[in-house]
């Protein structure tokens, strides 16, 4: 039984309204004050390293995510695995790769880290417009799904209602950004990882119960329900009518990998801990996070195959978005008790707070480099109470056409959205960093080259995937322009992001490559080591 009773739709609306009110107070007492930057930018790096993992663990696990994965797991079994694992070692790429010299790099934003070693307005300004060009689509796959979501739950079907649900949520995040800065945020994540973890565990927990705690039996049914007999526990289900089928899981799992580990909102949150120590707990309390969580939904999303079979996912939803929704709901039984709603309303109350929460931290992201990185930049000694007020400011003008966007797009496949995002972060953000952090000759037109290059060959490639066109359940099913046999630009785009950036080395000459080995090396000790505190 998958429908939602009036009881869970009613207890469901309540714990919205409260979940709003609570959060949106604590925002307001955790808030930092006008005149203080690095209290809005970072929140003092005031939280402890437990904290400030659940907090990254929250910023990493998004609305997407959840809702994308357990879809996955649910109607391609291994595959959707597969995908759960990526997702985990994407944030493992970042801990023991990036995670320390992004703190020691970087103050508030991206282009912190990247003018460390070549200084420059420029710079800064391309490190704002792929922040933006990688969050803003992910963004809108948020906001868009908050009106599928909470009309799947709450029972109503308008297109107004939909775009009322996207409106309210837009305003919220704009609030949430505006008001919590980067420790009102934390508190949002803090909570919103709680809740996810506190129900998905209990649900998880119904699913195995249901079959006798055993995973053998629990896979064995999924694999004869799910119509795919034993393909379900085999490679490659999700690719099955492409082209090139194991092609396209590599450069999927790429863009995963690497794109997931430089997403600009995770990747800020390097700059809250104190000292390279505090990072390497704060990231270990996250991947621990994240993978009990990758656990969870493994579980329920092959539960929801289990206990409805393929075709009562694919019905909810075609890309099975809601797997996780009703699994929650289908293992309960027919007739549900007041703690099992209770429970679900905590699993629906848990969906909602991260997708304010996610939609939030990346508003946060983009208004943060908007204001730190173009306005800040383009005159020193911009008083810190202005540009405190400038990023909240931003986050307005980033917030406002999100939100207009989302409702126009609602009743499109949000799929390729989530996949441009992923994809740009790996092909331009990645390589970007990479070469900054560890190549010694790496020169300003190589950074830009990367940045843009990288960028541009997504843009030019995602257009042509069949994510666009040319199926029943793409953004554009009516119109078929194929032109690049893959899901995911990946396999091309990356690579080439690296070329572009070595590219740019070379051929800016050896003397600019001496000058860029010489200012890396001013920079080494900070960026491997970080700061050098005296003895006393």
């Amino acid at each position: 039984m998958t429908d939602f009773g009036k009881t869970a739709q009613t207890w469901s609306l309540v714990a919205f309204c409260a979940a709003v009110s609570v959060t949106l107070l604590l925002c307001v007492l955790t808030g930092p004050d006008h005149d203080d930057l690095d209290e809005y930018y970072t929140g003092y790096r005031s939280l402890s390293p437990f904290r400030n993992g659940l907090a990254i663990a929250g910023d990493y696990i998004s609305a997407a995510t959840v809702l994308t994965i357990g879809g996955v797991i649910a109607l391609c079994g291994y595959d959707g695995v597969v995908l759960a694992v990526s997702t985990l070692l994407s944030l493992l790429l970042l801990m023991f790769l990036l995670a320390e010299p992004l703190r020691n790099t970087g103050r508030f934003t991206m282009g912190d880290a990247l003018a460390r070693r070549t200084p420059g307005r420029s710079v800064r300004i391309a490190a704002c417009l792929v922040t933006f060009a990688a969050l803003v689509p992910m963004m809108l796959v948020q906001l868009a799904s908050t009106g599928q979501l909470l009309a799947f739950i709450l029972g109503f079907s308008g297109t107004p209602l939909k775009t009322g649900c996207i409106v309210g949520a837009g305003t919220l995040m704009i609030a949430y950004a505006a008001i919590g800065g980067m420790r009102g945020t934390a508190v949002l994540h803090i909570l919103k990882i709680v809740a996810l973890l506190g129900s998905g565990v209990v649900v998880a927990a119904l699913v195995l119960r249901t079959f006798d705690w055993s995973p053998g039996e629990l896979f064995g049914t999924a694999a004869r329900r799910s119509g795919a007999g034993s393909r379900f526990l085999h490679s490659g289900l999700q690719f099955a009518g492409e082209e090139h089928p194991r092609l396209d899981m590599v450069s999927t799992q790429f863009a995963i990998v690497l794109g997931g580990a430089c997403l600009p909102h995770v990747t800020m949150r390097m700059y809250t801990a104190d000292s390279a120590r505090q990072v390497r707990r704060s990231m270990s309390w996250a991947v621990s996070s994240v993978a009990l969580f990758m656990l969870v939904i493994t579980v329920i999303g092959v539960g929801a195959t289990a206990l409805l079979g393929r075709g009562g996912v694919a019905a909810a939803d075609p890309h099975g978005n809601t797997a996780y929704l009703i699994a929650s709901r289908a293992v309960l039984g027919d007739h549900v008790s007041r703690p099992e709603t209770l429970l679900f309303t905590g699993v629906t109350t848990a969906i909602f707070l991260t997708l304010l929460a996610s939609v939030a931290s990346m508003t946060l992201a983009c208004a943060n480099s908007l204001a730190h990185d173009v306005f800040a930049s383009r005159r020193s000694g911009m008083p810190p109470m202005r540009e405190s007020t400038v990023a909240r400011v931003s986050a307005i003008v980033v917030g406002a056409p999100v939100i207009v966007l989302a409702a126009l797009i609602q009743h499109r496949s949000l799929q390729p959205l989530a996949t441009l995002s992923f994809c740009l972060a790996a092909s331009a953000i990645a390589p970007a960093l990479i070469y900054s952090l560890f190549w010694r000759r790496f020169t300003r037109t190589g950074l830009l080259a990367t940045l843009i290059g990288g960028s541009v060959s997504v843009l030019v490639l995602m257009p042509g995937t069949n994510l666009v066109s040319g199926s029943p359940v793409s953004a554009f099913p009516d119109a078929d322009f194929n032109f690049f046999p893959f899901t995911t630009t990946g396999l091309v785009s990356i690579p080439l992001g690296f070329v572009f950036g070595w590219l740019g080395t070379v051929l800016r000459g050896r003397r600019a490559q001496r000058e860029a080995r010489d200012r890396y090396e001013a920079v080494e000790r900070l960026i491997l080591a970080g700061p050098q505190r005296r003895l006393r």
